[in-house]
């Protein structure tokens, strides 16, 4: 289709999924495969969330694949509320719904023939980073992690705040639920990015909002299911979560943290895996900004992805 920023190799095979996660809600996803895969046998399965407000057609489809043409099973979807998946209104965000969305993709992953549920790992690039690290803190049939420009979106959402900012903050979004209640419970959602493709972004742009520019505004990314930001009162559980509180509990099943050297976002991941336990490693890319490990394939360590993999989940421990 045309509306993938990648384009399908010849020898993998896409079909358009849906499924259902625990609250009900229906998944848009897409399965990747080898065309040439034995289907009756099981193999290693993956997950591949979204950039935070991302959809399936972009970064997720370049990882799914080029790990399907190595062997893998490779699921990704549309977070509920997002894309093609169900949730009503439109473009609301939530660490709870978000983080339990990888654990819907386990759900349907595993009743599939062909898939060893003893073998399934997850990878979220950027804000989905962190919510596959949420998912693999409870969800145990979740047996390896890897992120790629991980954001913890809880950790971001207090950033650089004073006390009194955040308090202000708090002011603002209870302002706003006074008028979508007013207004039928009809949220305030502002897109961030344009409608149609920018030739580039505006040259006055400050850093690191030129950086999202540089993706999603542009032909590289754009997408007008993914047209940037979430419902303003989306805000408020982001303030009252901790997205990685218990990073900890997710050892003895091993992580992988990719970051690119020059990425503005690389201390989240420095930080996660500071919190972690081993088995972890923290993989830099060089010369790589936040937004090349979404879509840039000589960016982006496929081979060290493969390998990490393959080396953990044939001895998942249980």
């Amino acid at each position: 289709m045309s509306d993938y920023i990648h384009a399908l190799s010849e020898s993998v095979e896409r079909i358009h999924v849906r499924y259902p996660n625990r609250y009900g809600l229906m998944l848009a996803g897409d399965l990747y495969t080898a065309k040439q895969m034995d289907k009756t046998k099981r193999h290693m399965a993956l997950i591949v969330g979204a950039p935070y407000g991302g959809v399936k057609e972009q970064g997720p489809c370049v990882y799914a694949d080029e790990l399907a043409r190595r062997g893998f099973v490779v699921l990704t979807f549309d977070p509920c509320y997002m894309g093609e998946s169900e949730g009503e209104p439109r473009h609301v965000s939530s660490p709870e719904l978000f983080t339990e969305n990888f654990s819907a993709g386990v759900d349907f992953l595993g009743l599939q023939p062909f898939v060893n549920r003893e073998q399934i790992a997850v990878l979220g690039i950027c804000g989905s980073g962190g919510f596959a690290l949420a998912a693999a803190q409870v969800d145990t049939r979740i047996k390896a992690v890897i992120t790629a420009s991980m954001y913890d979106m809880t950790a971001a959402a207090r950033m650089g705040q004073t006390p009194q900012q955040i308090l202000e903050t708090k002011k603002a979004l209870a302002a706003q639920r006074w008028k979508d209640a007013e207004h039928g419970y009809m949220p305030e959602y502002i897109p961030f990015f344009p409608e149609r493709p920018l030739s580039e972004p505006p040259a006055d742009m400050p850093e690191p909002d030129a950086e999202w520019f540089r993706f999603y505004a542009v032909k590289r990314g754009h997408h007008e299911r993914a047209r940037g930001g979430f419902t303003t009162t989306s805000h408020i559980p982001f303030l009252n979560f901790d997205l990685l509180a218990h990073l900890d509990e997710i050892s003895p099943r091993p992580i992988l943290f990719i970051v690119g050297d020059r990425a503005h976002s690389k201390f989240f991941s420095e930080n996660a895996y500071a919190k972690s336990l081993e088995p972890k490693e923290l993989y830099t890319v060089k010369d790589a900004e936040h937004i090349d490990l979404y879509d840039r394939t000589d960016r982006i360590p496929f081979d060290k992805i493969e390998a990490f993999l393959k080396s953990n989940l044939q001895s998942a421990p249980l």
